[in-house]
């Protein structure tokens, strides 16, 4: 038989509770007691709401510098035809200058990783929207090739900076549940710059020939003012906080992006340890490139697993397809400037209006098969497009498939590969090499964005437009076999237990899924 206990409750009243099974209560006691549960509850919504819509308007803003990227990329495939006519360039000077922009944007790359670790991830984003603007300040005024390479460089160099270190900002903010969405937002508003730049440039090309080109690059510097404004609205991320000994700040930030005051303190112990600077021993103090070099076997899988999805996810041809999409119909019989101007538009709303759906999906379904469908679609789209351009040829049906294909497989693009290569590397690395191997994974994807950019019209002349696509197509049915084998499912894990399931090498190799399902890996105690 259990003892008789006295309870006061929170108004001074008194209870008997008679063992553990029986309680007596008053009848207002009751009452008080649920009132105060559902008041707590109404207080627990209201800060949750308003903890999602801080961390969503944290990721907004971070991915404001992608925009920049998406424009640059957008509008110089329409701009290059009013520059070659204003400047006179040559097709080879043409590659320099469309290509260049992502060789050099791998310099801002590399050095992003190591200055986001001394200054803030924060003030590094400001630092790539300055630089950016500086260069599309100069390109827009450039005299000559020469003034607008110089330009092109700059801009490169901002771009690096910003596209390193959007995704790694966004994923250390993010709650577990759902960084995987929010970590897709910098590929959302690359795209939304890539369909602004097209719009541009249909907008723009009536103007004449030495004006249109300056006016289209120069609308490019507008949304700089804007991610200066949002420096003042954002926090630091709490996990480079941590890494600067700032524990108490990161604990603020992370009370503002969690609703769960619990769950904020098991994950700071969580990033403490993963830091080095918990109760746990400290991991020996190594050089961080020197450790990439020499990695454990756990760190190779991480950086096979992050550098090969980067560079996969550029040397399929989604740069080219964007880039010389004018090229592409042409080919396929259409001549009329606007007319391929309008069509490259449809290209741009394809790629933007799918990259919605992977946000819907990517922490549902999961990054896997997300992979499978985007690396099998564009396989198959990337063929048809050659098929298109060498069989049938131009005429209203080569013209109407080769539309089709080519908005096809930058939707599939845009369903997967597109957003979940960004949002896989910046949540496999260990904390202390985070911002080193997520910028080594960019400039794999810029080295192979530039090489295919660069490339692609003396490749085309070679080997013909359709040629070149059978080329990516079989790139992509390769990529499908590197999903299935060395990519693992991270869906709802925090950054902390991604980097254990890298450590266990039969449970990595044991997360592999089949197409549609939905793992739930195992948690390490």
């Amino acid at each position: 038989m259990g003892l008789v206990g006295v309870q006061e409750n929170g108004n001074g009243e008194v209870g008997l509770s008679i063992g553990t099974k029986n309680k007596y209560r008053r009848m207002d006691s009751e009452v008080t007691e649920d009132f105060d549960d559902g008041s707590h509850h109404h207080h627990q919504e209201k800060r949750s709401s308003s903890t999602r819509k801080y961390v969503l308007a944290c990721a907004i803003f971070a991915s404001l510098n992608s925009v920049l990227l998406g424009y640059d990329v957008g509008v110089m495939s329409g701009a290059i035809i009013f520059i070659q006519e204003d400047l006179k360039i040559t097709e080879v000077q043409e590659e320099v200058l469309i290509g260049c922009l992502s060789i050099l944007s791998l310099f801002g790359s590399l050095a992003g990783g190591r200055t986001s670790d001394i200054i803030g991830r924060k003030w590094t984003m400001a630092l790539a929207a300055i630089i950016f603007q500086t260069g599309a300040a100069t390109m827009t005024l450039a005299p000559s090739f020469e003034v607008l390479i110089i330009g092109r460089f700059l801009a490169g160099i901002g771009i690096g900076f910003g596209v390193m270190i959007a995704p790694i900002y966004i994923a250390e903010i993010s709650p577990s549940v759902t960084r995987g969405s929010l970590t897709s937002f910098p590929e959302i508003f690359i795209n939304l710059g890539i369909l602004l730049g097209y719009v541009s440039n249909f907008a723009f090309s009536g103007l004449p020939e030495h004006i249109s080109w300056r006016v289209m690059l120069g609308v490019g510097i507008l949304p700089s003012f804007f991610i200066g404004a949002a420096l003042f609205i954002i926090p630091e991320s709490p996990r480079w906080l941590v890494m600067k000994n700032r524990v108490e700040e990161a604990r603020t930030v992370l009370l503002k992006t969690i609703d769960n005051e619990a769950e904020v303190e098991e994950r700071l112990a969580e990033i403490l340890l993963a830091a080095g600077t918990g109760s746990a021993e400290k991991y020996e103090e190594k050089a961080v490139w020197r450790e990439m070099l020499s990695p454990s076997p756990s760190l190779r899988r991480m950086l096979i697993t992050g550098f090969g999805i980067q560079c996969f996810q550029q040397i399929t041809g989604i740069d080219a397809t964007v880039y010389y999409s004018p090229e592409i119909f042409q080919g396929a019989g259409i001549q009329d400037k606007s007319k391929l101007l309008a069509a490259t538009v449809a290209v741009g709303v394809s790629k933007t209006a799918f990259i919605l759906v992977a946000i819907f999906l990517i922490d549902r379904l999961g990054r896997k098969p997300l992979l499978y469908v985007s690396t099998i679609g564009m396989t198959i789209c990337l063929f048809s497009i050659g098929v298109t351009l060498t069989f049938i040829g131009q005429g209203q049906v080569g013209i109407a498939m080769a539309i089709l294909f080519v908005c096809s497989n930058v939707a599939f693009f845009s369903v997967g590969i597109g957003p979940v290569c960004w949002v896989l590397t910046s949540e496999i690395f260990p904390l202390r090499l985070r911002a080193q191997a997520a910028a080594l994974g960019a400039v794999g994807n810029r080295v192979c964005s530039g090489l295919v950019a660069m490339s692609f019209l003396s490749v085309t002349r070679a080997i013909s437009v359709g040629g070149t696509f059978f080329v990516f197509s079989g790139i992509s049915a390769i990529s499908v076999l590197f999903v299935y084998a060395l990519v693992p499912e991270t869906k709802g894990k925090s950054l902390e237990q991604i980097e254990l399931l890298f450590k266990d090498e039969h449970e990595w190799q044991g997360s592999e899924v089949e197409l549609g399902d939905v793992v739930h890996l195992v948690q390490k105690q």
